[in-house]
């Protein structure tokens, strides 16, 4: 997934942008966007167990 991370300039002052697929969150710092990036990444990173797999081992 393609993750970027561009700063923002408003009415309110400077701020980040996320954008993701076709989302985009605004943070109020650069450190909070590339915190959220870092967390994004670990998630989509770590192991996931397909349905029918989580499905069997419930029954």
């Amino acid at each position: 997934m393609n993750i970027g991370i561009q700063p923002l300039h408003k009415a309110e002052g400077a701020c980040w942008q996320v954008r993701f697929a076709s989302h985009s969150v605004t943070f109020r710092s650069e450190a909070e966007a590339r915190q959220f990036v870092a967390t994004l990444e670990a998630r989509l990173q770590a192991p996931h167990q397909w349905p029918s797999q989580v499905q069997r081992a419930a029954s």
